[in-house]
């Protein structure tokens, strides 16, 4: 049994910023840095995410570590994906500092989060990460992919990203990301969170969107692949019918009307109003053209 943490063990504002000064970091804009520097926000991701005493949790960009700390208070153990060298040669330092008897829980890969495919340890059962806006949404949907074993994900990010992430069909802002997350789980907004947590006090406003894995993939006999072809044709030209948005996708206009009417939608239909298992099965009815088909299908 481990004691638990002392009170001082995260991190505030001005640990956050002596840490930063040691090593010499300054916050770059180039990889969206934004440190957060509250204890009570990092408390409360932690509390908003449901992690659990026996969770494995994954944190992709850990920065100086303060959800790192705020997430060893309460999981079995913590794996941080960390791209920065400084941030990643620093880290288990001041996870021993600070939670010493919570060191043998923590584990670091120094790595891009793009490239990762496997990790040391248990399979990951939560994914809770600050992410950064650039990267937020192709982070996401690989660490989704390449672990099905994470049942639960919170992430931070930009609220513009957090309401195309949870948006529902017939929203404006739903899209690309809205549909693709929606393929692996339930997606919600999960609150707010302010400017004035994060040093540097970021221009925008940033939010928390929660992911339950479904319990059940898409029934589907095609492959994500497939869908996900489907969905970027459709969204790549979203103010086009799917007619006409899906005929370089389906080799021609009528070849890509045949799909959809199979799929029981409307070939007047936009995008922004199917719902994932929609694109699903216009994925699924998609007939391939031969070339004799093609070139008869394109005569006046």
């Amino acid at each position: 049994m481990t004691s638990s943490p002392t009170p001082d063990a995260l991190l505030g504002p001005a640990d956050v910023r002596e840490l930063a000064d040691v090593l010499g970091v300054r916050p770059t804009k180039q990889r969206g840095q934004n440190f957060v520097i509250d204890a009570n926000t990092v408390r409360r991701i932690v509390r908003v995410a449901d992690v659990r005493p026996d969770d494995v949790v994954v944190e992709v960009g850990p920065g100086l570590g303060s959800l790192t700390l705020a997430l060893l208070e309460v999981a079995d153990r913590v794996t941080a994906v960390e791209i920065d060298d400084v941030l990643a040669s620093a880290l288990p330092a001041t996870i021993a500092a600070r939670m010493p008897d919570r060191a043998g829980r923590f584990a670091l890969v120094h790595s891009d989060a793009m490239q990762v495919t496997g990790l040391p340890g248990p399979a990951p059962t939560a994914l809770v990460a600050n992410l950064p806006y650039n990267v937020a949404v192709p982070v996401l949907l690989h660490m989704l992919e390449t672990f099905p074993s994470i049942e639960r994900t919170l992430v931070m990010v930009q609220s513009e990203v957090a309401d195309r992430l949870a948006a529902g069909p017939g929203s404006r802002v739903y899209g690309v990301p809205s549909v693709k997350a929606n393929w692996y789980a339930e997606v919600k907004r999960a609150g707010a969170i302010g400017r004035n947590v994060f040093w540097p006090a970021p221009n925008v406003d940033s939010g928390l969107v929660s992911l339950v894995r479904r319990a059940e993939p898409i029934k589907t006999t095609a492959s994500r692949q497939e869908v996900f072809a489907v969905v970027d044709a459709a969204f790549a030209q979203r103010r086009k019918t799917l007619r006409a948005a899906l005929a370089g996708w389906a080799g021609s206009a009528a070849a890509a009307e045949a799909a959809l009417v199979a799929a029981g939608v409307s070939p007047q239909a936009r995008g922004e109003s199917l719902t994932v298992e929609e694109f699903a099965r216009i994925a699924e009815n998609r007939v391939f053209e031969s070339p004799a088909d093609h070139e008869e299908s394109s005569r006046p």
